[in-house]
């Protein structure tokens, strides 16, 4: 199977599984800190909004270490796109485009909108599909499994009813 960008071979999902698995483990044993990204971006709300959720101290401390674990992601993903033979913004949107059609403005409000509710379901199920996926399952905590149940039954009934009913 080749990658959508640049016709690439894709690395094997086992061996991204055990580097997920490898910083889990030394962020739980090293630092004893749970994986998520989630509160990374509280943080990084944080910087700029002055609102007291972002101020109380669950949220304070961690942040010496969870901004720089974001930006790590950040980098690692610009670092990913340019050795794997650059990234150009664009606003193409593959089937989005041909079957929708809404221009950049449309885009924008979609992904505004999807970006809103996918922060709503991170807030209710108290974290996000890589602390509950990742972290919560790997210690075999319930709510992590019904959260990521959830999450994973959500994507398939919107996935179906796009494909199947709305883009039909």
């Amino acid at each position: 199977m080749q990658l959508i960008l640049h016709d690439m071979t894709p690395i094997h999902w086992a061996v991204a599984g055990a580097v997920i698995a490898a910083v889990t483990l030394t962020m739980l044993f090293v630092g004893n800190r749970r994986l998520g990204i989630s509160t990374g971006f509280e943080d990084a709300c944080g910087l700029v909004l002055n609102a007291p959720y972002f101020r109380r101290s669950g949220a304070l401390d961690g942040r010496t270490w969870r901004l720089p674990f974001l930006g790590g992601l950040v980098l690692g993903g610009v670092l990913s796109a340019v050795l794997g033979g650059g990234w150009e913004p664009t606003w193409a949107l593959g089937m989005f485009d041909t079957e929708v059609g809404w221009g950049p403005t449309g885009k924008v409000m979609w992904m505004f909108g999807g970006g809103l509710l996918i922060g709503f379901g991170t807030r209710l199920a108290g974290g996000c599909t890589s602390g509950h996926g990742i972290f919560g399952l790997s210690n075999l905590e319930v709510p992590s499994l019904v959260a990521t149940v959830s999450f994973m039954g959500a994507g398939v009934v919107t996935t179906n009813l796009l494909y199947r009913v709305v883009l039909a």
